[in-house]
């Protein structure tokens, strides 16, 4: 699975993640807690970023001599998904699945989704980010779907509205 949009869904107003198959056509949409969204928002950890809480895991991981090899959004309960992080060896750890997406896009770590989960909740890319017009990829009639910012909109104007999103936000919104 790869990464192909962060949205603001425009109904619910919840941070949602899209995941699209990486050998094939079909994406998952998976709702966020607003602070990982925030942290998938800043995108891949560099030299240069400001740490986040999230970056101290791996070297960690590195240090006690293990290699977080993915991260798997493994089932699908009640509506609900369920995600481990899968090290090397076999071992897997349960975890919320905002958290492992945040770690696999802050970290570049390989995404996962078990079989099963994709054919009960995946979609064709082309019916959930229709192209517009010479927009093949549909990137624009999403975000015109998701947010006031216009997909050609630069990441900073992208990401204040996001970070405009969640200083809105309150626990009452998500129940």
């Amino acid at each position: 699975m790869h990464v192909l949009r962060l949205i603001v869904h425009a109904r619910s107003r919840q941070p949602v993640l899209l995941l699209g198959e990486a050998d094939g056509d079909r994406c998952v949409p998976v709702f966020l807690r607003p602070p990982q969204a925030e942290v998938i928002a800043v995108g891949p950890r560099d030299d240069e970023s400001t740490p986040l809480t999230q970056d101290v895991l791996l070297p960690v991981v590195e240090a006690l001599g293990r290699v977080l090899e993915r991260v798997e959004i493994s089932d699908l309960v009640d509506g609900v998904y369920t995600a481990e992080l899968v090290f090397d060896g076999g071992t897997r750890l349960a975890v919320r699945p905002s958290d492992a997406l945040s770690l696999a896009v802050r970290e570049s770590v390989p995404i996962g989704m078990a079989e099963h989960v994709l054919d009960e909740v995946g979609q064709a890319v082309d019916d959930v980010l229709p192209p517009d017009g010479d927009d093949t990829t549909g990137a624009a009639a999403q975000a015109r779907a998701a947010t006031a910012v216009p997909a050609d909109a630069p990441p900073e104007q992208q990401l204040q509205e996001f970070r405009e999103f969640i200083d809105e936000v309150s626990p009452e919104d998500f129940r």
